[in-house]
């Protein structure tokens, strides 16, 4: 079983939802991926917490009115680990990116801060102190998998690579597209692939795969929870079988079934 007590420097360690309902949200996670929900309270409100097997796995919090007015959807969240946010956070101005929520402080659990890189997408660093991460990855009801949809997939390499030392490498992904595998030292970081026009308004964003043990039954139980599905399940040549669903709230994300090659 993959339990995590560290990640690399830019490498994804975690993932948090922020919902419009967190009672709905909280019943179709811990039915969907037998997740138990812990209340935590905070400064700001409630932060829970979702483990599987007494190991973190995720968290959620309810969007503020600040958010709403905004117009900000329920959306998953990913969390970049590195050594020094506010390193991070001044290297990704200089690289052409947007420092939305300068660093600060999460009590004892880290510090963060919430960057757009040049392309649009948005996503969290986080440098941690007494929270490190996920505690469980790569396993059914776990995180295993960040991919970045953008349109400018040139200008998003440049951007990571310099900001975290990420390596591209091209390859084909499911339906024939070119895709990008991000590579961290020895270790794969996560994915990439370009927003097609046909597929209607969608704005640049780094989209959480969760893993399941049976791709079609996991589609099956979410549609009787409230969820869709937005893509159909289809399979990934030596990898899997992956579809995307909307959960009833609004927010996007995607589950796999990992065939593990022998």
């Amino acid at each position: 079983m993959p339990e995590m007590t560290e990640y690399p420097h830019g490498t994804f360690c975690w993932v948090d939802l922020a919902t419009s309902d967190a009672e709905g949200a909280k019943h179709f996670y811990s039915q969907l991926f037998d997740w138990n929900a812990h209340d935590l309270p905070t400064v700001t409100g409630t932060y829970t917490m979702f483990d599987r097997g007494g190991k973190r796995v995720s968290a959620m919090y309810t969007l503020s009115d600040e958010m709403r007015e905004q117009g900000v959807p329920p959306h998953w969240m990913s969390y970049l680990s590195v050594r020094h946010a506010d390193e991070c956070a001044d290297m990704a101005t200089r690289l052409g990116g947007t420092v939305l929520a300068p660093p600060y402080d999460v009590m004892e659990a880290g510090r963060m801060a919430l960057v757009q890189d040049p392309t649009g997408a948005v996503f969290a660093v986080w440098q941690p102190k007494q929270h490190h991460g996920a505690g469980l990855v790569n396993e059914p009801g776990s995180l295993c998998w960040n991919e970045l949809y953008t349109k400018d997939l040139e200008a998003a390499a440049r951007f990571y690579a310099a900001l975290v030392g990420w390596a591209p490498k091209k390859s084909t992904g499911a339906a024939g597209q070119e895709y990008t595998e991000f590579h961290s030292g020895d270790r794969l970081a996560a994915g990439m692939i370009e927003i097609q026009d046909d597929w209607g308004v969608m704005p640049p964003n780094w989209a959480v795969y969760f893993a399941v043990a049976d791709c079609e039954a996991a589609l099956e139980k979410a549609k009787t929870l409230g969820g869709r599905v937005e893509v159909p399940a289809m399979d990934i040549e030596g990898v899997g079988r992956f579809a995307f669903l909307q959960d009833p709230q609004g927010a996007y994300f995607a589950v796999i079934e990992i065939r593990r090659q022998e």
